[in-house]
């Protein structure tokens, strides 16, 4: 179970003196306490100014149109900066094409865009499923067992290992990687605990690509992502720490989004009974449930933009060089854009109306195939297990980042 919160650690959330409101703080998210801290902000000051917080100053953009006028002006709005609040100030910092501007993030993104074509996502279909199949057979029944470890992680890292060509009894190597990369060195369980040790850690998984790389880069273009990279015209050429920052983002984009969207909706349709009734009784809302699922979630919380010049945002005046949070965990959450926001529906009418993918040219190149992967698991889901019971309170991901789920203990009936 989760600590309790701690509301004087933490704060009331509407009473705390505005400028006194940090939602970079992680405790927020690790005790699932954030809906009412970003609905105090969309109420009282959508585009709220941090003066000093872990991050240094920062805004908050909470409402979603005004996350998409950021989205949507990447001439006003840089990611070249990078798209955490962390400001890198030291030799350590990864260039990677989501964190670049047009016209190198462009022809770059092109270079591994196809690894999601349709006819690619059509033939991967059918390793997931039965990849699926074989997860989910292999679960104990009456017994508690940790459906991140079995499930969740497992599914997305042989999938993973797959988009790299990976060697795949080494593919959990692809989880750690991911983790350290997203690790808030405040966390008492981080995996790392200075910007150097990261960087250490990341190197080696630099050093195993590059393995890859020197073996593909002589070989007919392969299907896979290091492949892909090695022969891109955008790529080919990349310095190590590009080659590096590219690697880390291409690993963390395709677990995090699937892998906490998979624990996200079983606690989804465990808090709200009913909506996991209307699924057995309808199975075919699935591919509906899905994008409902990941607004749900919302995997990662936000992305960060930094201004070029000086903007007008909600009424407040964005100087050159000030950072923002565009909180998509709050747009996910907002009635002005979304009707019953606060509410898991599966059969919502207009389900993909989120922000959990981004939106614009930074838009997540991976989301039909998080969405297919999800889709293909609920499918045998539903062939096997009526109910999955949640049998205590999730833990989560310390990180104001990455919105996951660390550890959930769940239960089959037999």
């Amino acid at each position: 179970m989760n600590a309790p919160v701690n509301l004087d650690a933490l704060g009331n959330p509407w009473t705390t003196p505005m400028d006194q409101i940090d939602v970079s703080d992680a405790r927020i998210f690790q005790d699932d306490v954030w809906p009412d801290w970003f609905a105090r902000l969309r109420r009282d000051d959508p585009v709220h100014y941090t003066s000093d917080s872990q991050f240094g100053p920062y805004w908050s953009v909470t409402k979603y149109k005004d996350i998409m006028k950021v989205e949507t002006n990447p001439r006003v709005f840089s990611s070249a900066a990078g798209i955490t609040l962390l400001d890198q100030e030291t030799q350590y910092k990864l260039a990677m094409f989501i964190a670049m501007d047009p016209p190198k993030h462009d022809v770059q993104r092109l270079v591994v865009a196809p690894i999601v074509a349709p006819g690619n996502l059509a033939t991967m279909a059918g390793t997931i499923r039965e990849r699926a199949t074989k997860i989910l057979d292999a679960l104990p029944r009456n017994e508690t067992f940790d459906w991140v470890e079995h499930v969740s992680v497992e599914l997305t890292t042989q999938m993973l290992a797959t988009l790299f060509d990976y060697p795949f009894e080494k593919r959990r190597d692809l989880t750690y990687w991911s983790n350290v990369a997203t690790t808030n060195f405040k966390d008492p369980n981080a995996l790392v605990k200075t910007e150097e040790e990261r960087f250490n850690e990341l190197r080696k998984m630099a050093g195993a690509m590059l393995g890859l790389w020197n073996e593909r880069v002589n070989a007919p273009g392969g299907n896979d992502l290091i492949s892909m990279l090695a022969h891109g015209e955008a790529t080919r050429n990349m310095d190590p720490m590009e080659f590096m920052g590219n690697c880390v983002l291409l690993i963390v984009g395709g677990n995090d989004t699937t892998r906490n969207s998979i624990s996200g909706g079983l606690w989804a349709l465990n808090k709200h009974p009913e909506q996991y009734q209307k699924l057995r009784d309808n199975p075919g809302l699935i591919p509906n449930m899905v994008p409902e699922i990941i607004r749900w979630q919302t995997p990662l919380s936000y992305m960060r933009r930094t201004a070029l010049e000086d903007y007008e945002l909600g009424g407040k005046t964005i100087k050159a060089g000030d950072k923002l949070a565009m909180w998509y965990i709050s747009g996910n959450r907002d009635p002005d854009a979304i009707d019953n926001p606060d509410r898991f529906i599966i059969d919502r009418a207009r389900p993909r109306q989120h922000l959990s993918f981004g939106f614009g040219i930074h838009r997540c190149v991976g989301n039909r195939l998080a969405e297919l992967q999800l889709t293909i698991l609920w499918e045998e889901i539903m062939k096997r297990f009526p109910v999955i019971e949640v049998v205590e309170e999730p833990k989560r991901v310390f990180s104001a980042f990455v919105h996951g789920i660390s550890s959930m203990m769940v239960r089959i009936p037999g």
